[in-house]
């Protein structure tokens, strides 16, 4: 069996907040309540949810940030609150709308203090940032002020700089959030070769349906804080997939598209009954992930 590098056990974190400033007493909301799961060595796992759902204060809670309320958890063995520091040297972390890198510097000067942070002799920073600039395409960013980066080559840039000291866990929260198509492709590309070459375990939080269908092979799905789903994701496509998509294209070059809901009526039984003299062509699809996901959110607030 793989080792489990990331263990979680009844995770729970409240926050509480003022009424308001004449009201006496604090109104409790739970972020997440009693999450359990694990993740392997090399396994890239997408952890989704709606707006609210306590994806980045989980996040926040793996990564020391932020103390629980109640529950355990362990990352590459260690106790994230016990033990931050060593903890640091162990994982990478990407918030999609923060930075790690200095805005007013150069990429360079950025790197160089990272390395200093993690006691990296500038020499080996500045070889694994070359190498790590290939793949990503940055190479030509090395003295450009982070100010002037545009979000896809900051992104890339972060990306990197989470992994200049090697980590073995690598927690993105929404790193593909605002960067246009080709920019998400060499994101996409690189993190599912980092998992296969490096074997390095990634956690992926993301709106993004061709985030989860490209990188990962895992989905947990969690709800108000609560843990609703966790299978691989071509199991949530067999389990969910309760329409086919039938495009029907004619002789006169017009195209007809039917959603055809297969609990109750095959696309065989739909075919016999279509005059298939007029088509030249016929594709049959399965919905996209993002359609059977937003099914799962609406299911999980009727039964919240």
């Amino acid at each position: 069996m793989q080792d489990e590098v990331i263990l979680v056990d009844g995770l729970s974190k409240s926050f509480y907040y003022s009424k308001g400033l004449f009201c006496k007493g604090k109104v409790r909301t739970d972020a997440v309540k009693n999450l359990s799961f694990s993740v392997h060595a090399g396994e890239c796992v997408a952890f989704i949810g709606p707006n609210g759902a306590g994806k980045s204060t989980t996040v926040k809670l793996l990564t020391s940030v932020l103390y629980p309320t109640s529950g355990t958890a362990l990352v590459g063995g260690l106790n994230p609150w016990e033990n931050r520091r060593d903890l640091a040297r162990r994982i990478g972390v990407v918030f999609g709308q923060r930075s790690q890198l200095w805005y007013h510097l150069p990429v360079r000067d950025s790197v160089f203090l990272l390395a200093a942070a993690y006691d990296i002799p500038d020499c080996i920073a500045q070889k694994k940032w070359h190498e790590l600039s290939e793949v990503l395409d940055i190479g030509k960013l090395w003295l450009v002020p982070v100010k002037q980066l545009s979000l896809g080559q900051r992104m890339r840039c972060e990306i990197a700089a989470s992994l200049l000291h090697e980590p073995s866990i690598l927690f993105l929260d929404e790193p593909t959030i605002g960067l246009d198509v080709e920019a998400k492709r060499i994101l996409r590309d690189f993190l599912k070769k980092e998992a296969t070459e490096n074997k390095t375990t990634i956690l992926l939080t993301s709106h993004d349906t061709e985030d989860i269908e490209k990188v990962c092979q895992r989905v947990i799905l969690i709800n108000q804080g609560t843990k609703m789903l966790d299978t691989s994701v071509q199991q949530l496509k067999t389990d969910f997939l309760s329409k086919k998509y039938v495009r029907l294209f004619k002789n006169n070059g017009d195209c007809e598209c039917f959603a055809i809901e297969t609990k109750n009526k095959s696309v065989q039984s739909f075919l016999k009954q279509t005059n298939l003299n007029e088509i030249t062509d016929i594709t049959i699809e399965n919905p996209p992930l993002e359609e059977i996901i937003r099914t799962l959110y609406i299911s999980g607030e009727r039964h919240a």
